[in-house]
């Protein structure tokens, strides 16, 4: 059996006709709202979404705090149309409808209107655009932006911005070079927004350890990973990152450390939907540290377990545990470890009474009897295969069919070879009663 996990990145380019490059002349910049950041940091107060402000709320902030650059021709009366402009367009932003939100950004934005307007104006006119899969035309705004406010506040959340592009694009290494951005810029502005510049750099770093982890340098995503964790912020979505972490371990064989971080993993976030595939790579990881005893007091313990997330995603729950225990068996089988290996058959035989599933598993321990000089459960087990034959039918796909004609022969083999050994051992006797052995004489 083979299991695999599809990973769909898609891509796509839009070609940017006349009227995108004039709006490219205006100096916009663009903000993803969905730019598919690695959601490791919670919602922890209405200002935040995603580890990051809410656009509108950023914008909201800067109109109260900023109105020293509106020019002379804004008037109060001027100003508050513009406001009221803009917070309804970032309101079709933030409800996702971005093609009406880019329209009226775009009309707000043909008026000669202050930068307290024009910079959030441009920044929920480049979440839509990004949202909208126009990622060319989004890292364009966002390098045009900070060529033109370089000391912006924003500079840092538009690093982490590019970073999210980049990455969406492929460009997985110029998307570090801007996360990496994001922390130095965070660090040289001077502000009193300490909290909302500390979650910036939290953020970075948790997508550096991502970045890292999509390029398969799992020991560098290991490392952020685990140093992140020993962070004491409440927003870290623990569950997710520490998982995270005992994959990247297992799959540069730390297996000591993928072991502590799993136990530590299933004791605090049992019920997590994750904790079956990390229940897979600690019994992985207990198998090559030479702990098979322990390895198979955990798979056995796993094949028993019923969770809640059992109930939730059935499907998910019924996978792991087939594929942990059929891998760990096979796995004792190919060792010689015979009587470990048909513990774990025996025990996967409960997990589905589906024919595709306990056919072939029976099977196994047919195999297995065998190798443990028990010829009687072999057969009798190969005899139960075929006798199930006729209640499959006509549904037996090929993989089954051949599973019926190997179970067929091998007890046929089976009883063949018992009839040789038994006429074999007849033959010996009657040679040896016909021909006994020389006596040797002494004459006294």
């Amino acid at each position: 059996m083979t299991w695999h996990t599809p990973i769909f990145m898609p891509r796509r380019a839009v070609w940017l006709g006349a009227a995108v490059f004039w709006l490219a002349a205006l100096m916009v910049w663009a903000q993803s709202a969905d730019t598919n950041l690695l959601p490791l940091l919670t919602v922890s107060s209405p200002g935040m979404t995603n580890g990051l402000r809410d656009p509108l709320a950023e914008s909201n902030l800067v109109m109260q705090a900023d109105t020293t650059n509106a020019p002379d021709a804004a008037t109060p009366e001027q100003l508050e149309k513009y406001r009221a402009e803009l917070e309804q367009a970032c309101s079709l932003v933030t409800t996702r409808q971005f093609t009406l939100a880019e329209q009226n950004l775009l009309k707000l934005l043909a008026e000669k209107v202050p930068d307290v307007i024009r910079q959030p104006a441009l920044l929920n006119l480049g979440a839509a655009v990004a949202a909208e899969n126009d990622l060319p035309r989004a890292q364009a705004i966002y390098t045009q932006y900070l060529e033109r406010w370089p000391t912006d506040l924003r500079v840092p959340e538009i690093l982490l911005r590019q970073g999210g592009v980049f990455r969406q694009m492929g460009l997985d290494n110029l998307a570090l070079t801007k996360f990496y951005g994001v922390m130095t810029a965070a660090l040289s502005l001077k502000t009193d927004q300490l909290d909302y510049y500390r979650q910036l750099v939290l953020q970075a770093q948790l997508e550096i350890a991502e970045t890292y982890y999509q390029m398969g340098r799992y020991s560098d995503a290991a490392e952020f990973y685990s140093r992140l964790l020993k962070q004491p912020a409440d927003a870290l979505n623990r569950p997710l990152m520490q998982f995270r972490l005992v994959r990247s371990l297992a799959a540069t064989a730390h297996n000591e450390q993928a072991v502590a971080a799993a136990q530590d993993f299933l004791a605090h976030f049992p019920d997590d939907p994750e904790a079956p595939e990390t229940r897979y790579y600690l019994a992985q990881a207990l198998k090559a540290e030479g702990q098979t005893g322990e390895s198979l007091r955990q798979v056995l313990a796993f094949l028993q377990e019923e969770k809640k997330s059992a109930e939730a995603h059935p499907e998910v729950w019924a996978y792991w545990q087939q594929r942990v225990g059929n891998e760990i068996a096979n796995s004792l089988f190919k060792e010689g470890d015979y009587m470990k290996a048909l513990k774990i058959y025996l025990s996967l035989t409960k997990l589905d009474a589906a024919p595709a599933w306990q056919l072939p598993v029976k099977y196994q321990i047919g195999i297995t009897y065998e190798h443990l000089l028990q010829p009687e459960k072999a057969v009798e087990t190969y005899n139960e295969i075929v006798a199930s034959e006729a209640a499959v039918g006509t549904n037996a796909t090929p993989d089954l069919q051949a599973v019926f004609e190997m179970a067929r022969w091998r007890a046929g083999f089976i009883r063949w070879q018992d009839k040789a050994e038994l006429a074999n051992h007849s033959l010996s006797e009657t040679a040896s009663i016909n021909n006994p052995p020389a006596t040797n004489s002494t004459a006294p």
